[in-house]
């Protein structure tokens, strides 16, 4: 696979970035990394991390688009950005994915823009995987759409379905549509609309799910507009490392509770491995004609490997066929 990353995107660019690259570029399923950024920058990164390179190329871009500029803005005046090349790299056919840990919506405009969506689809959205109870669920629209129709969020549907079936190994992937109750008749109007449709739909939808349900594992993907769902990861986010505080806090109270830690130690291990959001690597954009991976502004180099790593993945199971072939069905059926 050929990767196009965004070297100068997130709060640690270019050092976190290029030193992701450079470990995920031994990952056997790597033809090639395309570093797009300030050259000299990216070389310099290289040459302080040291170590064989020889599936690491750098693609020079003048312009960075910061994390507080306006998306649509920024996509159309900063034609030499490091985002906007990294993208067409991929519609150009020199690439197979872009991986981006900066500015969102310059990454979903970007992609939009340049790729276009796939047919059938009407916008495209970001997917996170969230860890429960059981197995990881899929959680979508994550921020690329404010207000959404029902026809988009049965779309949302039909590709985190897909994805929850190729990426995660969900043979019947369970769709809900997250509301503010369980019953039909809860929600608001776009809401009710869209259970319509998912009930007539070929997905094996099971209705309505609340915020509590998320976490539970019983769902594998759970629907909802990008201005609900972005709440919900970043409380959800937020809440994790609250509770992981309180609990370091207490358990270090006083010299028992130390002595106990310490038989314990391989459960926070695998506790801590389970929470950690770096682990599951970058969310896709789906819905657009490539594959493009979105990671965490905040990202380390172990994010940026897993998101490199994800993205390869999206490439090689034939993600964007499938949702073509599925959003065919949910049009014939609704």
């Amino acid at each position: 696979m050929r990767i196009a990353v965004d070297a100068m995107g997130g709060d640690f660019a270019p050092r976190e970035v290029v030193a992701g690259a450079v470990l995920a570029s031994a990952l056997p399923n790597i033809e090639r990394l395309i570093l797009v950024g300030d050259e000299s920058a990216i070389r310099q990164e290289l040459a302080d991390c040291g170590g064989a390179q020889d599936k690491i190329a750098v693609h020079h871009a003048a312009q960075v688009v910061g994390m507080g500029e306006s998306p649509a803005q920024a996509v159309r005046k900063k034609k030499d950005s490091s985002i906007g090349r990294a993208v067409e790299l991929v519609r150009d056919g020199k690439a197979d994915a872009v991986m981006s840990a900066g500015n969102t919506g310059a990454a979903v405009a970007a992609s939009a823009l340049k790729l276009r969506m796939l047919p059938g689809v009407d916008r495209p959205a970001i997917a996170t995987v969230m860890p429960t109870q059981k197995t990881p669920v899929v959680l979508l629209d994550a921020g690329a759409n404010i207000d959404c129709t029902p026809r988009q969020l049965a779309e949302f549907a039909v590709m985190g379905s897909v994805y929850s079936r190729q990426i995660l190994g969900r043979e019947k992937p369970l769709v809900g549509l997250l509301s503010i109750g369980g019953e039909e008749s809860k929600g608001n109007d776009v809401t009710k609309r869209t259970y319509a449709a998912l009930q007539k739909s070929h997905l094996h939808f099971r209705g309505n799910v609340e915020g509590r349900d998320v976490f539970e594992g019983e769902t594998d993907v759970v629907v909802c507009d990008g201005f609900v769902g972005n709440i919900v990861l970043k409380t959800s986010e937020s809440a994790a490392t609250a509770i992981t505080r309180w609990f370091k806090s207490e358990l270090t109270a006083n010299w028992i509770r130390l002595a106990a830690c310490a038989l314990l130690k391989g459960a926070f291990k695998s506790l801590k491995q389970r929470l950690d959001p770096e682990m599951y690597g970058g969310a896709p954009l789906l819905g657009v004609n490539g594959v493009c991976i979105i990671a965490h502004g905040g990202s380390s180099r172990n994010a940026i490997y897993h998101a490199i790593r994800v993205a390869a993945e999206a490439v090689e199971f034939h993600v964007n066929e499938d949702i073509i072939a599925d959003v065919a069905k949910l049009k014939e059926a609704t």
